[in-house]
Formats: C-alpha cells, structure tokens, sequence
C-alpha cells in the first residue's frame, strides 16, 4: 500500500505542474502579484445575512497582523454589483443517482423568483471529456434551465468508486478545469463567483502518501500558483456538496486538516489542493449542510447582497513568501470573511 501511493502521487506530480501553470500569466491591464491588493470582503454576524452600511473606517486590514492603510473602499451589492456567477456541475466527482437530483435542484434555482437572475450567469459541466462553458452570461434562468438540458453530463468512465487511481483521474481532470476556467475569466473585469456543485475532488493525503522533499516543493509550487492565479482573476470559490447528509461525516469534514495557508515546501501535500480548501481560502464557503441544493446555491449568493471592496499595498514579499490577511470590523458580533492570504511573486 505504500509503494502504491507513494508512485500514484509521483506520477500525478508533474501532470499538476503542467496543469496550473500553463495558464496565461494575469493581464497586461492588472496589477502585479506584489502590487495593489484588492479583497471582496462579506460582514455577518455569528449567523444571519451579510450586513450593509459600514464604512472605511469601520475596517482594519492586517497583512501578517501588521494593520495596513486602506487605499480605497467601497460598499457594494445588489443586481448592479459588478459580479458574474459561474454555475458548475461537476460530473466527474459526483455519483451517478446525484447528478440526476443535482440537475432538478439547478431547475428549481433557475426557475426561481421567475428566472430572473440577481447576476448575469454561465453555465459549465466537468466531465470525462473536460470542462464546457457556455458562452456569454445571461441574467435569464429560464434560458440558462433549457441549456443545462441540451448538456450530456450523465456519462463518464471514471467513477468514485475505481481506487485510488481512479481518485488521480479524478484529481487531474478538476484541477485542470479550474486551471481553465482560471485562465478565462483573469481577462474578465470585477468580481466572479464559481459555484461549484461536488462532494469534492480526492485529496490523496493520509499516512500512507509519502512524499519526498522534491514532490513537497512541486505541490507547494502549485499551491502558490493557484492562490495567485484565483486572486487575480478575482474569483470567490464556493462548494456545494450534492451529497449533503448522505456523506460520511469523517469525509465531509476532512478537509479542515489542510485550510491553514502553507508557509513552506516541507507542510506541502495534495489535501492543500482540494476544493473545500481552496473555496475556504478565496473567501468562499464549503457547504454540505443538506440536500436542497437550490437553498444552498441561493445561501452563497446571498454573499453578494452585501459586501466591500478593500484595497491596500502590501509590504514587499520575497518570491513565494507567504502573507496571511484578516480583515476586522469595529463593531461588535460583527464576522468579516475574504481572502485568507497571498503569495509573492514567483
């Protein structure tokens, strides 16, 4: 079992390198990774919908808790904040009977509030084959319900349940949709929010994965490469877990082991590449709370009734230094949520 893993992992490693770093590298027109940081920021309470009304001087930035000047802010929400949504089914990671439940459950958010969308919307499905996006975005959800119908999704040859493997497969293929869609949307001006409907895609972590000082620094490498290249495309990442209550709890929460942001080569492993992980660290959620999925797709937008657009320059950063951000709010009870950290440049 341990050579298993150990040659699985190795052989994954370079298609990885590959995979995230093949993107086109951030536009001519955005700012360096190093310079003008911008952040999303969400205000709720302990629980409750996000909170609107505050200003500038109600935040403090804190780049490794040292506070930083504000350089710009500004309150934004509603259906006239700048923001796309992408709407992604994953049918690579997901079990066969979900996807059909998954499917009526996407009907049921298009169609709600008459199929008028807050944000204009695209649609992507990952298969076997890779990942289809639609082209342009649309604010119809009656429209956007009759193209998730023309999409083929029910089909594909890699299952969960084929091994570890299989899990590689499984990985790559992921990785390399969110690699793409990366890529397209840094061209894209304002703010993306990516829906991304899965249980997850495998983590390959455990005690039986032994990696070797090399495969640390490639993985880390990765790590880097995607904070940044999320960062500035400006994409909020979102998990909604089809599955909900039916996941063993063990798995559905696993992933907490990996969120804190990765300093060094040597606390690499691929957990830090999984969906909840990355979701968790753009400022997003990992949701697994039940399975009406209309509800939670509708909980994640909620995120862009209310929110605020922080800038500030950050302190010079060594190449792959990692910086971890927090944003406080003076105003007791108050949670703000963005971000978690970045990287310099490479």
């Amino acid at each position: 079992m341990f050579t298993h893993a150990r040659l699985t992992v190795f052989l994954l490693l370079p298609w990885l390198s590959a995979a995230v770093t093949s993107a086109p590298q951030e536009s001519q027109a955005s700012p360096p990774v190093n310079g003008r940081i911008h952040l999303d920021v969400v205000v709720t309470p302990k629980s409750g919908p996000p909170v609107s009304g505050l200003q500038q001087q109600d935040f403090t930035i804190l780049d490794n808790k040292a506070p930083q000047p504000i350089t710009s802010f500004q309150a934004l929400g509603g259906s006239q904040a700048p923001i796309e949504v992408i709407l992604l089914v994953d049918a690579v990671n997901n079990t066969f009977t979900s996807i059909a439940y998954e499917r009526i459950q996407i009907n049921n958010f298009l169609h709600a509030n008459g199929g008028r969308l807050a944000h204009p919307t695209a649609l992507a499905v990952l298969t076997d084959a890779g990942a289809q996006m639609q082209e342009g975005f649309s604010s119809d959800g009656n429209a956007l319900s009759a193209s998730l119908d023309q999409y083929t999704v029910g089909l594909r040859t890699i299952r969960r349940s084929a091994g570890f493997y299989g899990a590689t497969e499984r990985l790559q293929l992921s990785l390399q949709a969110l690699s793409e869609l990366m890529a397209r949307e840094a061209a894209r001006p304002g703010r993306k929010v990516v829906l991304w409907m899965s249980p997850g895609w495998p983590l390959l972590s455990g005690p039986n994965v032994q990696l070797d000082s090399k495969q640390q620094q490639q993985i880390f490498q990765n790590i880097v490469s995607l904070s940044n290249q999320l960062r500035q495309a400006r994409i909020t990442l979102y998990s909604i877990d089809p599955l909900g209550a039916g996941e063993p709890s063990l798995r559905t929460f696993y992933y907490e082991q990996f969120v804190k942001g990765i300093t060094k080569p040597s606390q690499a492993v691929p957990g830090n590449l999984g969906l909840q992980v990355l979701a968790v660290q753009s400022g997003g959620l990992a949701l697994s709370s039940g399975n009406d999925i209309a509800a939670l797709l509708q909980q994640c937008l909620t995120d862009t009734n209310s929110y605020y657009e922080l800038s500030f320059d950050p302190p010079r950063a060594e190449p792959y230094e990692y910086h971890h951000l927090e944003v406080r709010v003076a105003k007791p009870g108050l949670i703000a949520r963005t971000r978690q950290g970045y990287y310099g440049q490479p």
